[in-house]
């Protein structure tokens, strides 16, 4: 499986496009906002021959779906998302006012929602779901097990975790639902976060100070 990583500039935030040999692809969190970085996802599905399957949100804070009204203008596709979640499409207009833009397109209806166990496909990949919530409460991570990839959009970072102050948030929950479900993966296991650089499942378990209270070495 292959993986590349835009990194756009509201806040910002980590999109992730992911593709096999098939040349069938899915978009993870689209943070595109402005002209430009529309054109840039747009360009490379393009340069790469892809064909967009899935689009995925790992959970639905504003910065993780601005680009969704332009993935369905372009390629007809609805997010899959967690229901939790749902909640914060309603109220996502009024959150870019309280950063200080206006969308210019209202929030698309989720397509689909997914759920703890269910499985992703395109081309010859399968990305498992893995239900974390705590950063939000639909929060939810993609495994792929042949190639030991993990895109966890907030709920873990390089040497930290994600906030669990807004709305739904649960800070207890997240940590124990990181120790529970993710620090279970292979050490080798990459982490791709959705702000930030990548890491890997053994170093956060060794490093990350938010579990230096547990044994998971």
């Amino acid at each position: 499986m292959n993986i590349k990583k835009f990194e756009f500039n509201m806040f910002p935030v980590n999109t992730y496009v992911l593709w096999d040999e098939t040349k069938e692809a899915v978009v993870i969190d689209p943070g595109m906002f402005f002209s430009r970085e529309k054109e840039e996802l747009k360009q490379f599905i393009a340069d790469n021959g892809l064909t967009v399957k899935h689009l995925l949100n790992t959970h639905l804070h504003l910065d993780h779906v601005l680009g969704n009204p332009y993935m369905m203008e372009e390629y007809g596709l609805k997010a899959q998302a967690h229901q939790a979640d749902e909640f914060w499409l309603d109220g996502a207009v009024q959150q870019g006012r309280m950063f200080g833009f206006e969308l210019e397109e209202k929030p698309v209806p989720l397509g689909k929602y997914i759920h703890q166990g269910d499985t992703i496909a395109f081309g010859n990949t399968k990305l498992e779901v893995f239900e974390v919530p705590g950063h939000s409460p639909g929060s939810v991570v993609f495994f792929n097990r042949e190639s030991g990839d993990l895109i966890v959009g907030d709920v873990l970072f390089n040497g930290s975790v994600g906030r669990a102050d807004l709305q739904g948030g649960n800070f207890n929950d997240l940590k124990q639902n990181i120790i529970g479900k993710l620090f279970i993966l292979p050490n080798e296991t990459v982490v791709h976060p959705g702000h930030g650089p990548s890491t890997t499942i053994g170093h956060e378990k060794m490093y990350n100070p938010f579990f230096t209270d547990i044994s998971t070495h």
